[in-house]
């Protein structure tokens, strides 16, 4: 089962991709129908509203009036987080139930106007928002809802901005031009990425990168670390676990494969292993072949160096999660490698170096594994030269 977030700003028209998603056969939770069945007469939703907002927010007829509730708490933010209390609790409730009634091989589409403005991407394997210029939006709200234009703009100002929705987006749809444009992109996703995703989820299987083949520096990596962070957390249910960008798209300007890499720190092995199929479920499998780093000189004991290696199930997103042990020799060593050269401008551009001279020798022969022997060398006394950096920096991890 793939779970998808949907949103967007009023306007966005993200419902006609929702549409779209499920004539493909998506199983679509409308948020905003959820949230007008759960207040309905003779609901405890209903009852709760009006003892917490009085009998005046009803209409002639026993029913709610949106409008003057809307009016209630708009410019009033006690007044909105009392009805988010309220209604909030039972839109996730009637969520969870109709997720339950899907099959296995589901992928949900969970259509959350406000799923930025709450910070709930991290309970999705994807987050989709649409987007569109503010005049597009103005000029459908007033066409659409009847809305006035100062409404619709103010409406719109006290949404989530841009910047914050391309933070959470994975995946980001401009609706601004034609329906069929946007329509186009909707079936592309589903077919080059939500398939394959949903059965990579379900079957345990991973992405697969291929190759050393590097990317010029993107400012995008660390915010899909970001993202990628408060799904481990939230997969392992730790708000407070340490999950760190790590490896060479954690550096400012150095070019790398466009594979994200993240550490999970954990107390033990033990811990490690326990938390593999919440991973796994919410998309991150484990790589078995591989169950520890590579020992240097100064640590040989390969015990120490012992780890798991979970990686993307996204056709769309590569990434290494490496979980490893507080305090551990490569738990230390990811850490204090990224600092180092983030600080040391003379070691960044000896590393860049060496990565585009491999990458280019093995790029011929498809072979990261080579392309990763081959820089072995150049960290069995990077790693010493970093260690008297942080002797005489004071670092700590």
């Amino acid at each position: 089962m793939l779970r998808v977030g949907l949103t967007g700003g009023i306007g966005s028209g993200k419902s006609t991709v929702a549409g779209r998603l499920a004539e493909h056969g998506a199983v679509v939770i409308d948020a905003d129908k959820i949230a007008r069945e759960v207040v309905e007469p003779g609901t405890p939703g209903l009852e709760q509203l009006v003892e917490a907002f009085g009998p005046d927010i009803l209409d002639p007829h026993g029913a709610l009036d949106r409008a003057r509730l809307a009016q209630r708490v708009f410019a009033d933010d006690e007044a909105r987080k009392r009805l988010n209390g309220v209604v909030h609790p039972l839109i996730g409730k009637r969520s969870g139930e109709l997720m339950a009634t899907a099959a296995d091989d589901a992928i949900i589409v969970h259509d959350v106007p406000l799923l930025v403005e709450n910070d709930l991407g991290a309970v999705y394997h994807l987050v989709l928002v649409v987007d569109a210029p503010v005049e597009t939006r103005v000029h459908r709200v007033v066409r659409d809802r009847g809305m006035s234009e100062e409404d619709a703009r103010a409406r719109i100002r006290a949404q989530a901005d841009e910047t914050a929705r391309r933070a959470a987006a994975d995946v980001w749809l401009d609706n601004g031009g034609s329906v069929d444009q946007v329509l186009a992109e909707v079936d592309a996703l589903w077919a080059d990425r939500l398939v394959r995703y949903e059965s990579n989820v379900r079957l345990g299987h991973r992405n697969r990168y291929g190759g050393p083949r590097l990317a010029a520096p993107n400012p995008d990596w660390p915010v899909r670390a970001a993202r990628i962070a408060a799904r481990v957390r939230a997969a392992i249910d730790r708000p407070d676990a340490r999950v760190d960008h790590t490896g060479s798209t954690a550096i400012p300007g150095m070019p790398a494969k466009d594979v994200v890499d993240m550490q999970l720190t954990v107390g033990s092995m033990a811990d490690a292993d326990a938390l593999a199929g919440e991973l796994a479920a919410a998309g991150f499998p484990r790589l078995d072949l591989v169950d520890h780093d590579e020992p240097k000189d100064y640590e040989p004991d390969v015990e120490k160096w012992r780890k798991r290696l979970h990686v993307s199930a996204d056709p769309g997103q590569f990434v290494n999660l490496h979980v490893r042990t507080d305090g551990s020799p490569g738990w230390r060593l990811a850490l204090l490698m990224r600092d180092w050269l983030r600080a040391d401008a003379d070691a960044h551009a000896e590393y860049r170096a060496l990565k585009k001279e491999l990458a280019h020798r093995y790029a011929a022969e498809d072979d990261t594994d080579k392309y990763a022997d081959a820089k072995e060398p150049w960290f069995d006394q990077a790693g010493i030269r970093a260690e008297e950096w942080a002797k005489a920096t004071g670092w700590t991890p």
